[in-house]
Formats: structure tokens, sequence, C-alpha cells
């Protein structure tokens, strides 16, 4: 008996260890909340809430960009969900683990693991969740380009969400939508999906996370900025920008730079464009999101077309960021063409460093061009501590102290 009452302790305190996380986490304090979440990881004995609170950290990490812990930590729910022996428990671990995948563009497993979350017979718990996992197999199939089939699960998931009256589903399924239809290049309805669930977002979304009226406000500015509507654009991409930088989300963060260097390269003001590329392409890397990484290329690229001639420092950086891509996938003919390309670029160039000698860009290092327009490693002006530009030094040394 008092062995069941310390259990029954043990989840109570668990249960408000919980709520406390996500009171911090809705407040902002997000680092807080995951070391309370962690905590409490770490100490419980409840099964159920240990699954709780590993589906508190999936979310976390997932809002963050952080995919890889995101994927640990679904792995570890899934195996969680093996203990409790729980059909419904086991549908939302694979959900997550789907979720995972498809956030690191690993898009076929996204669409094994979703079908794995479709033939299990749990009970109403799970046919709930029926409509996500649709929604998680369409972003898969529309990041593989297989368009029927994404449009297949994207109708499917809107009619779970019509049934079970889940505006907030209803909300994700429109900005998909949206997305699905900026590639077939209909943009009418791509603006017409994010304007839906902007509407869904103002009519029910007091009590949803801000990062709902984010995204619909992402995907209306993008699909604004393809019919030439570039003012509306920015102002959309502005509202979203601001809301993912309140809340410390990334993902959301890489896209909104991508879209206004796209807005920017409407405007045929590549200089503004580039450097929200490079931003772009930094988030983008650092959270693993490979088709965004492609997206962020192919804009610099459509800048250069702009600019009719090809700056041989900017084709230098393409050859290394597609290098990366290539190294990454593991496509080996790919990757030798680029860093023959980047090798012939530098000697072409006759780029090299005026302090160690070696090479631009070989080693991967970062770069510093001083306003006279030479060019250093960064670490060499770093280790070397001196002010100005070390071939300019001597023209700036006053005559009779040589």
């Amino acid at each position: 008996m008092k062995l069941l009452v310390t259990r029954e302790m043990g989840q109570d305190q668990t249960k408000q260890q919980i709520e406390k996380g996500l009171q911090l986490y809705q407040s902002n304090q997000t680092e807080k909340a995951l070391q309370v979440w962690l905590k409490v990881l770490e100490k419980t004995t409840d099964v159920a809430g240990r699954f709780r609170v590993l589906g508190c950290l999936i979310t976390a990490h997932s809002e963050m960009g952080r995919y890889k812990d995101m994927l640990k930590f679904a792995v570890v729910q899934i195996d969680t969900a093996r203990e409790l022996e729980d059909p419904d428990y086991l549908t939302e671990s694979y959900l997550n683990l789907a979720r995972s995948n498809e956030k690191l563009c690993e898009f076929q497993k996204t669409i094994s693991y979703c079908k794995t979350c479709l033939n299990m017979q749990g009970t109403t718990v799970s046919l709930q969740l029926n409509g996500q996992v649709s929604l998680s197999m369409g972003n898969a199939y529309l990041g593989l380009s297989i368009f029927q089939k994404a449009l297949e699960c994207f109708e499917k998931a809107l009619r779970y969400a019509h049934n079970n009256d889940d505006k907030m589903l209803e909300c994700r399924v429109c900005c998909s939508l949206g997305n699905f239809y900026t590639h077939l290049k209909d943009y009418e309805k791509a603006l017409f999906f994010p304007c839906k669930a902007a509407e869904l977002v103002n009519d029910y979304g007091k009590g949803w996370s801000l990062k709902y009226r984010a995204m619909s406000q992402y995907y209306m500015a993008v699909a604004y900025r393809k019919l030439g509507h570039l003012a509306d654009a920015m102002e959309c991409c502005e509202e979203s920008m601001k809301i993912a930088l309140q809340h410390g989300d990334r993902p959301l963060q890489a896209q909104c730079l991508l879209c206004f260097a796209d807005i920017h390269r409407s405007r045929m003001d590549v200089q503004t464009a580039f450097p929200r590329y490079d931003s772009s392409m930094s988030i983008m890397t650092e959270i693993g999101n490979r088709l965004g990484q492609i997206h962020v290329l192919l804009g610099v690229a459509k800048c250069w077309v702009i600019q009719k001639e090809l700056d041989k420092l900017g084709l230098l950086k393409i050859h290394c960021l597609c290098e990366g891509i290539y190294r990454t996938k593991g496509q080996q003919r790919e990757l030798r063409n680029h860093v023959v390309k980047f090798h012939e670029c530098v000697e072409e160039m006759e780029l090299y460093c005026g302090m160690c000698g070696e090479s631009i860009g070989d080693k991967n290092h970062q770069l510093q061009a001083l306003p006279c327009s030479h060019v250093f490693h960064l670490k060499c002006l770093q280790t070397n501590g001196t002010r100005g530009c070390p071939n300019c030094r001597r023209a700036s040394v006053k005559p009779g102290f040589v």
C-alpha cells in the first residue's frame, strides 16, 4: 500500500513539473523549460509521464530547428511506447518519428513511418491522429515532387480536419496546400489557401500558439511575391519574421530570410538580396534543411542571371556551397565536378592569402575582405593582430621611416 501511494505521488509530481515546463515554454523561457523537462525525464519512474515529457521535448526541439535532437527524443519515445503496450502511444511516437525525418528532408523514411501509423489498429485517439499523419506524408511526397500523391494526402488530411472539427489541423493543411500550388505555379490558389489559414487563425486562434499566424503570413508572402504584389509580400513576411524572432523559431527565420531575399531579387536589388541569402543559408545548414539550401542556391543563381555576368568570387562561393551539399548527399560525381571547378577558379583568380600563402577557400576557412579589396583568412588576421591591411602597410609608412 505504501509503495502504491509513493508511486501516485511520483505521478503527480511528474505532471506538475511537465505543466511547469509548459508554462515556461509558453512565456518564451525555452531553455528553462527544457531543463525542467530533462530533469523530469531523468528522475521520473512514471512511464506514461516519461512519454508525455518526451512529446514536449520533441515539439520544442522541432520549433527551435534542432531536428537531430528532435529525432533522438523521438527514438526514445518509441521505446517508451513499447513499454506501455498501447497502440495509441505507438501511433503517436511513430508520427513524431515521421515528423523528425520530414524536417531532416528524409522523405522516404517519413512516408514509411507514416504508413506504419496508418496500418496500426488503435482506438479513437489513433484515428484522430490520422489527419496529422496524412499531412506529414503529403509534405514528404511534395518534397519528392510526387504531386498527385501529395495532393491526395492533403485532401485526406483536410477531410479528417473537417470530420473532427480540428481547426488547427485545417490551418496547417491550408498552408501546405499553399506551398503545393506554389510548386505547380498556380499562384491564385497558392494565395487562397494561406489566406484561408489566416482567416482560421483570426476566427478560432485566440488560444493558439502565434506560430500558426506566422506560418500563414509566411505562405501568403510567398504567394504575393509570385503574383508580383511585392509590397504585400514584404508586409506579410515582416509580420512572420517578427513572430519568429520573438519565439526563437530558427526554421521560420530561415524561410523568412529566403523570402526577403527573393523579394529584393524581384525588385532587381540583387546587392540587398545576397546577404539575406547568405543568412538564410547559414541557418538552413545549421538546422539540416537540405531542401531549403537548394532553394537558397536557386535564388542566388537567379541573382547572377540578373547581373548578366558572373562574379568570379561569387562563382567560387557557389562551387563551395554545392560541394558541401553533394558531399552530404554522397553524390560523388557531382562532388568531384564542383571540387575541380572550385580549384580552377582559385588558380584563375590567383586567390591566395597574403599572410599564410595558402589558397583561399581551400580548407573552408572564413575569409575577410578589407576596404582595400585585399582578401585574407580571418584566422590569419586575428592571429597576426595587426590593424589595417598587411599588404598595404608599407605604402602607408611615411618617407624617412622605411
